[in-house]
């Protein structure tokens, strides 16, 4: 296993190694914490994020200890409720810039939930391209307590699920398990806990076989439509730009078209 720098020192809040080739692997180190996101963890994550761009195809993300993410740490929020400093830094770390860095990374993310993820942790997952789940994985919006609604965590749920299903959520403070989530559309899969990483590495190792540009084109259509495109017309001229865009950076669909004319089959194209 290739480690990056990260690996080395496991005291960090964040992890980021290579278990195979074009495959990375980020985990959240804070488990005494539940995994909440201070500045120091969101910078970490943002770094290492970066560390991958070039190396990994596809990232899986996921969480050391009982919880994947608990959010951001409110107790540092609350620490730092009277300052109101605006500056470069504090920007880049905000929650929702990582939930950008996320969206816009040229690689496809995993989000492997092998267990609690509240609030800020639910918008994590969300910001996934894809997501497996424990199934005893325990999701849930905490905010309403607070007196207050999941700001993040509110709306990218309610892209992803249905009105309804994201209403109690976010009205009833109530947790769902991986199985219910996997039912709701928030993630793709849920798998019993001890098999999560194996599954989350061997699906991420499956996509690492695709071209890369090829993937990180499919994941910008994923998030244009229909995010910004609703349109059929304009959504459907959007899929034939792509598909020009990704054959002027690589040779790959020309090679597979061949590859086909000869008579071999690739994958996703059956057996008859």
């Amino acid at each position: 296993m290739n480690a990056l720098p990260e690996a080395a020192d496991t005291e960090m809040p964040v992890l980021a190694e290579y278990p195979s080739d074009g495959v990375a692997l980020i985990t959240l180190n804070r488990p005494a914490k539940r995994n909440a996101m201070n500045r120091a963890a969101r910078a970490a994550l943002i770094d290492a994020l970066d560390d991958c761009r070039g190396h990994a195809k596809v990232i899986v993300l996921t969480g050391s200890g009982p919880a994947f993410c608990s959010g951001v740490d409110l107790k540092e929020v609350a620490a730092a409720a009277e300052l109101s400093a605006d500056t470069a830094a504090e920007r880049r770390t905000a929650w929702r810039a990582v939930q950008e860095e996320i969206k816009k990374h040229p690689a496809v993310v995993i989000a492997a939930v092998n267990g609690t993820a509240l609030g800020g942790g639910v918008t994590l997952l969300n910001a996934a391209d894809l997501a497996l789940a424990a199934e005893d994985a325990q999701l849930g919006m905490p905010e309403v307590g607070f007196g207050a609604y999941p700001g993040l965590a509110g709306p990218s749920t309610q892209l992803r699920t249905s009105m309804k299903r994201a209403a109690w959520l976010v009205l009833t403070a109530e947790r769902i398990d991986g199985r219910t989530a996997e039912a709701w559309g928030l993630v793709n899969r849920a798998v019993p806990g001890d098999r999560l990483l194996d599954e989350a590495l061997a699906l991420a190792e499956r996509l690492a076989g695709f071209d890369a540009v090829a993937l990180e084109w499919c994941k910008k259509a994923l998030w244009e439509v229909p995010a910004r495109l609703t349109d059929w017309a304009a959504a459907l001229e959007y899929g034939e730009n792509v598909n020009s865009q990704i054959r002027s950076r690589t040779a790959a669909s020309a090679e597979r078209l061949q590859a086909f004319a000869r008579g071999e089959r690739t994958v996703g194209q059956g057996t008859s």
